[in-house]
């Protein structure tokens, strides 16, 4: 798996970078609204081989992959480069593989640009560029022709983002047939797909740079006399807008990859990047706007620049939300598609052998070993959990993969969450499990030789199980506000307090207790952990049920006395002990169940019948579509996933990327379950066994989801704190 790029790569990103900054300036932007073109810049990055950078060496260009033109677009959209970059760049290209010259564009003497559609239908069209291009390389019927546009059937006019995009009679033009029949006409469909994904790289870094100034303005500027990025009504909405933006980047990067290595969800997942690019780009730079407030609406500030071009870059092609309705076509009709050849992607998602031997391996065993009857009660929450399958596991060396100092094999994280994401396909989420071995490993690195013999040793056995004692009624997500006193009492300390949301205290033996043993030490220092007994004498256990068919408790803690061997970590460091299992607790997503829940709805669309008759729901466009966009957020939910896994693994900087795949997938979560359910209704409003019921399901899961460990509203600080560098939001 691989996040990052190459040496090369960087070098390139680099070099366009540097000259975009000083030669792409807000002075030089507003200068060229006039024309909607910088002549002088268009040459510099001629100079620079942008519009050779896909030409084919054999026809005198660099010969370089589409992901490497999706790197000089990203920052190309950062800085609003003006002209019709992407169209000059695909137009360069298409006329070098159909043997045609490209020389004069890619030396930058001659603008071109692209016709997003068939000529022979649509003779006058809006051309990005048109205005200023001189060739234009358009389908015609069966032949793709070069078209050379005479100045008079190009007329500029004003637009929205003050472009040079023109409404050009193209019947107008001399054309230059370069190719004709199936295979010229591939090469320009292909050409079409890859202009998705290289407006797609620009949007994303349209919409990064447009978080980034809001950020940065959040930061500086006061009002009622603290910073604005304070105030978690600013700093929130940029942090979901981060996420957005983010998830079009990488699912534009995993179209790349995918075409690359013939996958056959690679033309869904093109047309995904672009609508999810389009929406993700105008959300961000409207609330990047917002952020500044009434300066935001003036042409003094920048981010009107942003705004405009948001919208004006993808609407050249037509209607975004068309673009969900190809992508449904080409899920479920298998509408064929020519893609480009994108030549070498570094961007890797394969999760690896080690993984693949562990998804085969989890298989294998809930096959030998799952009775009808286990199946039967499993569920997502503790509810779920099946004692003797549990022990099972331990013996075979599957419930702690990843721990050897727990009798794990010490697999790497691929594997681990390739084994957990098995289980969860076959309906054993099984959380008993996770929260063991996060109490597991902190007895084994802060216990005594008491508790690891008395307690450790039957959780490594699979035969105890602990639970979380963190949250109190009180408190919520700010577990360090955990009133739960521990007083000295001879050699061991007196537990009184409540703890709420002890989901397992019900069938677990053990407790891990976050309390307070220092009143007068600030909340974070004055903490200890200890391992309690449920058994004990003193610990009552009521349960709290929930609408999501499942239990968690309410504990209550009186006068209950245990030794101080059973304490983990030094008195009033309980931040420190605790600290891995945290880390654990915000590291993951929702793609599973996100799967659950659009699986289950494809098979009531399949079998339920249209309202209006004559099919089944699946025959329609409009469900198709909808289909689609929930499909694009469990991908995006994946790749979240899939970035916080590898920078743990590599050691790279994470900034929020846990936060980032927990946060996100879980507001989109709930928010496809909502329309998944809608569009089913009626039938999935009933619990009828099957998939009306697991949509039924996935519904009131959802909800939940955006409160585990720690609800959205705490990760969306986490991420405009680390990952946009914003003021900190809360004490």
């Amino acid at each position: 798996m691989n996040f990052e790029l190459t040496s090369e790569q960087e070098m390139v990103r680099e070099t366009f970078a540097r000259f975009l900054d000083e030669n792409c300036t807000p002075q030089r932007l507003r200068a060229a609204e006039a024309s909607g073109f910088d002549a002088e810049l268009w040459q510099g990055l001629a100079e620079l081989g942008a519009f050779g950078l896909r030409v084919p060496e054999e026809a005198g260009g660099l010969g370089l992959g589409t992901f490497d033109a999706q790197v000089v677009m990203e920052e190309a959209g950062r800085t609003l480069a003006s002209g019709p970059l992407v169209e000059a760049i695909l137009a360069a290209r298409v006329i070098g593989l159909l043997g045609g010259d490209p020389s004069d564009i890619v030396a930058g003497a001659r603008v071109a640009s692209l016709a997003m559609h068939d000529i022979a239908a649509t003779p006058r069209q809006f051309v990005a560029g048109g205005s200023v291009a001189e060739l234009v390389v358009a389908l015609r019927g069966d032949d793709v022709v070069l078209l050379s546009v005479p100045e008079s059937a190009r007329p500029a006019e004003p637009n929205l983002a003050s472009s040079s995009l023109s409404e050009v009679d193209l019947a107008a033009a001399q054309a230059t047939v370069l190719g004709s029949g199936a295979e010229a006409v591939a090469h320009f469909a292909a050409t079409i797909e890859e202009w998705k994904l290289l407006t797609a790289s620009a949007l994303a870094g349209l919409g990064h740079q447009a978080l980034r100034m809001a950020a940065a303005y959040a930061s500086e500027r006061k009002q009622f006399g603290q910073l604005i990025g304070q105030f978690q009504a600013i700093s929130h909405p940029l942090a979901d807008c981060l996420c957005e933006v983010d998830g079009a980047k990488l699912l534009a990067w995993k179209a790349v990859r995918e075409i690359a290595d013939g996958s056959a969800d690679a033309a869904v997942n093109v047309s995904l990047a672009i609508w999810s690019a389009a929406d993700a780009a105008a959300k961000a730079a409207g609330q990047a706007m917002q952020t500044f407030g009434g300066y935001g609406l003036t042409t003094e500030y920048d981010i009107y620049l942003y705004v405009l071009r948001a919208k004006a870059w993808p609407l050249v092609w037509g209607d975004p939300a068309r673009w969900l309705e190809e992508a449904g076509a080409r899920r479920y009709d298998g509408v064929p598609v020519s893609l480009p050849d994108v030549g070498e992607c570094p961007i890797e998602f394969d999760i690896g052998e080690e993984a693949r031997a562990m998804i085969a391996e989890i298989d294998a065993f809930m096959e030998a070993n799952v009775t009808p009857e286990m199946r039967e009660k499993f569920h997502y929450s503790w509810e779920g959990h099946v004692p003797e399958l549990h022990k099972k596991m331990a013996e075979a060396g599957l419930l702690f993969l990843s721990s050897p100092e727990l009798g794990g094999r010490g697999v790497g994280p691929y594997a681990r969450s390739a084994a957990r994401g098995a289980l969860e396909r076959h309906g054993y989420s099984n959380p008993a499990a996770g929260v063991a071995e996060m109490v597991g490993l902190m007895i084994s690195r802060t216990g005594s030789d008491e508790v690891k013999r008395d307690v450790l040793s039957k959780i490594i056995a699979g035969e105890s199980l602990a639970s979380l004692g963190y949250s109190e009624p009180g408190a919520g997500s700010d577990v360090f506000a955990a009133q739960t006193k521990a007083t000295p009492d001879g050699n061991g300390w007196r537990i009184e307090g409540t703890k709420m949301f002890t989901s397992g205290a019900n069938i677990a033996d053990y407790v891990l207790m976050l309390t307070r043993t220092n009143p007068d030490l600030p909340k974070h220092k004055g903490l200890t952990m200890f391992i309690v007994p449920l058994k004990t004498e003193g610990v009552t256990i009521q349960p709290v049920y929930t609408f999501q068919d499942e239990r968690t408790n309410i504990t209550f803690y009186d006068n209950v006395k245990i030794p101080d061997t059973w304490r983990l970590g030094e008195v009033d460091g309980g931040l420190r002990t605790m600290s891995s299992a945290l880390e654990l607790e915000h590291g993951g997503g929702f793609a599973k169940p996100m799967t659950h829940c659009l699986h289950s709805a494809e098979q009531v669309c399949r079998d339920q019948a249209a309202p209006a008759g004559g099919g089944k729901l699946i025959d329609d466009t409009r469900v198709k579509a909808r289909l689609a966009k929930a499909l694009a957020n469990i991908w995006v939910a994946q790749l979240f996933e899939y970035r916080a896994a590898w920078a743990g693994a590599e050691k790279k900087p994470s900034p929020a990327y846990g936060p980032m795949a927990k946060m996100h997938s879980s507001e989109k979560f709930l928010e496809d379950a909502r329309d998944l359910l809608d569009l089913t209704a009626p039938l999935s409003l009933t619990k009828r066994e099957g998939a009306a019921a697991m949509l039924n399901q996935c519904y009131r899961h959802a909800h939940g989801t955006r409160i585990y460990g720690g609800t959205s509203q705490v990760h969306r600080s986490m991420i405009a704190e680390r990952a946009l560098g914003m003021p900190r939001t809360r004490g």
